[in-house]
C-alpha cells in the first residue's frame, strides 16, 4: 500500500515509519526539509521511501501530494513551539485536509490526546479542534486518543526521569494529585499500525491507554521503585501555574513554552473511556512499570530511535537553519586550531560521541555553567543531551547545539548553536590528511555581540585548547 506519513522526522513519525517499512508498505514521507531526513535508520528499505517537502502552515507547499495514496497518518503538533500553537494547529489541519481530499486516500489516522473532560486545557482543546478540522466526507478519519506516552526519548518519560533521578526530595505542586492513564510507546505503535484499513475503525475515535490509572505523584514514585531510588514527594497548594512552569523548566530539560502547556494540561484528569480495541487486535497492554523497563532497555543498548529533544521549534524553522551550512568568514570572530592526530579512527569516534553523557572532553564544569546561564535567560541549556551516544545525524540535538552536517566518511561534524546568543555561532570538527581542524566561528549582532565575544575569549583559550588535545591525542 502507498501511505503518506506526515511528521516523519518527529518522535512518533520515525518509529511509525520503521514499522510501515517492515510490513512492506511504500511510504511517502512529508517533511519540512529533506536535509533533516536521516537515512541511516532506513538504509535497507530506501527503495520503499519517497520524500516530499511540505509546510502545513503554507498551503502553496501542499501541491505535491501524489494522487495515488491509499492511507495517511496525521502526526503534526505545535504545542512546544509557540504561544499561538492553537491557531497554527488549526490552520495546519485545515490545509492538510484540503490537500489530501484531492488524492485517492481512503483513511486518515490521527494520533491525539484523551479529551473526555468538559473543561479542557488549551493543549487538549487544540487537539479536539484538530479532530474537527480533519473530518471529511471524502475519506474516513480514525482518531486514536492517548494520554501520557512512556518510552525512551518521549517528553513525558524524560521529564519524569529528570525529576526522579535528580531530586531525592521534591516539594511539588498540587497537580501531582491529578490522575492519568499512561501507555507504552510500543502499544501506541501497535494501535497506529493495526487500525490501518480496518473499516470498523472508520470515522470513530478510540481512547488508547494502559491498565494503570495513576496520579502523577504515583508515576514518579513507581519510576523511583523501578530504578531502586528512595524518593520523598511533598505537595503544596501555594505553587502558582507560573511557578510550577519555572519549576519544571529549571529542573528538567523541557522548554519553558512546553512547561507552561504541560502544567496547564496536568490540572485535568486524563483517564481513558474503556473500549475493546486492544482485545480486538490482540494487543497486550504493558503496565507503567513494564513501560519504564522497556524504555531503559533501549537506553542501555544505546538504541533510542527518536527523541522529542530533536524536534525543531517554529522559530528555528523560520530561521531556515540550513542556510548556516556554509560557515561565513566576513564579519566573524574565529577561534581556529589544529593538531596532528595519533589515531584517526579513535579521534573520529571521540568527535562523533561529543556532548551528552560523554561531555566536552575538557572544562566540563565551564560548559555546565554556560548551560545554567542559558537556562536563566530562557534558552535550552545543556540538559537535552543526545539521542544516541555514538551516532548523530543532521537535525539531531547535542546539548545546546544542533547538528547541521554529520559524515564519518568525510570526517566532518558541523554544529550550530541553539543557546541564547547576541549573534550566531558554529563549531566544526574535520580531519584532513591526519590533521584535526577545530573551528569555532561567531558572527556578532551589534555591539552586544562583540562585547560577548571578548568576555568569553579567555575561557575559549582554556576550553578549546584542552578539547583539541583530548580529541587528537590517545
Amino acid at each position: 500500500m502507498r501511505i503518506l506519513l506526515t511528521g516523519a522526522t518527529g518522535y512518533i513519525g520515525k518509529r511509525v515509519l520503521i514499522q510501515l517499512l517492515k510490513e512492506g508498505h511504500h511510504v511517502i514521507c512529508s517533511v519540512r526539509d529533506k536535509r533533516r531526513f536521516g537515512t541511516k535508520l532506513y538504509e535497507e528499505n530506501l527503495g520503499q521511501i519517497e520524500i516530499i517537502e511540505n509546510d502545513f502552515l503554507d498551503e502553496s507547499t501542499l501541491q505535491n501530494f501524489p494522487k495515488d495514496i491509499d492511507f495517511a497518518y496525521y502526526l503534526i503538533h505545535s504545542m512546544a513551539t509557540s504561544s499561538d500553537f492553537m491557531e497554527k494547529e488549526s490552520v495546519s489541519a485545515q490545509n492538510f485536509r484540503i490537500a489530501i481530499e484531492k488524492t485517492d486516500v481512503k483513511q486518515v489516522v490521527f494520533l491525539t490526546g484523551i479529551i473526555n473532560e468538559e473543561i479542557l486545557s488549551d493543549h487538549l482543546q487544540s487537539r479536539k479542534n484538530v479532530e474537527q478540522k480533519l473530518a471529511s466526507e471524502k475519506y474516513a478519519l480514525t482518531c486514536l486518543r492517548a494520554g501520557i506516552i512512556v518510552g525512551s526519548g518521549s517528553a513525558s518519560f524524560e521529564i519524569v526521569r529528570d525529576l526522579v533521578e535528580k531530586l531525592p526530595i521534591m516539594v511539588a505542586p498540587k497537580w501531582l494529585k491529578t490522575k492519568c492513564q499512561p501507555i507504552a510507546i510500543r502499544n501506541v505503535l501497535q494501535f497506529l499500525i493495526k487500525v490501518l484499513g480496518v473499516e470498523k475503525t472508520y470515522n470513530k475515535h478510540f481512547d488508547i491507554a494502559g491498565d494503570d490509572i495513576l496520579t502523577y505523584k504515583e508515576m514518579l514514585l513507581q519510576y523511583a521503585e523501578v530504578r531502586k531510588l528512595k524518593r520523598y514527594i511533598y505537595t503544596v497548594p501555594i505553587m502558582t501555574p507560573k511557578l510550577s512552569s519555572y519549576w519544571l523548566y529549571f529542573i528538567t530539560s523541557t522548554q519553558y513554552s512546553l512547561a507552561q502547556n504541560l502544567v496547564d494540561s496536568m490540572k485535568i484528569d486524563v483517564v481513558a473511556t474503556p473500549n475493546a480495541l486492544a482485545e480486538d487486535f490482540g494487543i497486550k497492554l504493558f503496565s507503567y512499570k513494564e513501560a519504564i523497563v522497556l524504555a531503559f532497555d533501549k537506553i542501555k543498548q544505546n538504541n533510542v530511535l527518536s527523541s522529542w529533544y530533536d524536534e525543531f521549534s517554529s522559530q528555528f524553522h523560520q530561521r531556515n537553519v540550513w542556510q548556516y551550512l556554509e560557515v561565513p568568514d566576513e564579519g566573524c570572530f574565529k577561534d581556529s586550531r589544529s593538531m596532528k592526530v595519533d589515531d584517526v579512527q579513535e579521534s573520529i569516534n571521540k568527535i562523533f560521541s561529543i556532548g551528552g553523557n560523554t561531555g566536552w572532553y575538557y572544562g566540563d564544569f565551564l560548559w555546565e555553567i554556560r548551560g545554567y546561564m542559558d537556562k536563566l535567560v530562557g534558552g535550552v541549556g545543556l540538559k537535552r543531551g543526545r539521542r544516541n551516544q555514538t551516532e548523530v545525524e543532521a537535525g539531531d540535538s547535542i546539548d545546546f547545539w544542533r547538528v547541521l552536517y554529520s559524515s564519518k566518511a568525510e570526517k566532518r561534524l558541523l554544529l550550530f548553536a541553539e543557546m541564547k546568543l547576541p549573534g550566531e555561532a558554529w563549531l566544526e570538527f574535520k580531519i584532513i590528511d591526519g590533521i584535526l581542524y577545530q573551528n569555532a566561528t561567531f558572527r556578532p549582532l551589534g555591539l552586544s555581540g562583540r562585547l560577548y565575544w571578548y568576555s568569553v575569549l579567555p575561557f575559549h583559550g582554556f576550553i578549546f585548547k584542552g578539547m583539541l588535545r583530548k580529541l587528537a591525542k590517545k
